[in-house]
């Protein structure tokens, strides 16, 4: 009466994917990425062209879990094929802020006209480039490109104004 829950992730030429030690490491033509995944009952296999996440326990939780390691996988080799991309805007209408890339942070400088500037931490191998009023967050491990973002995006969030007049701030306008 036992039902196994499973989901298949199709693997395309030219990646590689390996499972050892209850790490899943994926390797592309955009470079390496890796990640633990372990969870008891489940068990991941890898077989010609596809990684298959079984569970023998039918039950709701096991269930969201194989879907969620599935998707786990799936991003990993969606980012080594084509890599995460994340487009944000610069906006100010009262003080021009200044936004640069210093090592492992996006330093953003005059944000409604603050003497002290507001550090962002860039996460992982993810890459930011500043052009004119826009900002691309780019890289291979879709977690770190997003967090990156919202690092960004949390730095700028205006506190003691009203939001519907001081509309400043760096917003993602595409992903």
């Amino acid at each position: 009466m036992a039902k196994e829950i499973s989901r298949s992730v199709e693997v395309p030429a030219g990646v590689t994917v390996t499972y050892d030690n209850r790490v899943v490491t994926v390797k592309g033509p955009k470079g390496e990425n890796a990640k633990e995944l372990y969870y008891p009952g489940i068990v991941i296999s890898i077989s010609e062209g596809e990684v298959l996440v079984d569970s023998e326990v039918a039950r709701k939780q096991y269930k969201a879990m194989v879907g969620t390691y599935a998707s786990h996988v799936n991003n990993m080799i969606k980012g080594v094929t084509d890599g995460f991309e994340y487009k944000m805007n610069i906006v100010y209408s009262h003080f021009p802020m200044q936004t640069k890339v210093e090592g492992k942070t996006f330093v953003i400088s005059n944000f409604l006209g603050e003497k002290k500037p507001r550090v962002a931490k860039i996460v992982g191998n993810t890459t930011v480039k500043v052009s004119g009023n826009s900002v691309v967050v780019s890289g291979i491990c879709k977690e770190d490109v997003g967090q990156t973002t919202a690092n960004i995006e949390q730095k700028t969030k205006i506190k003691r104004f009203d939001p519907r007049v001081f509309q400043d701030g760096i917003y993602v306008v595409e992903k």
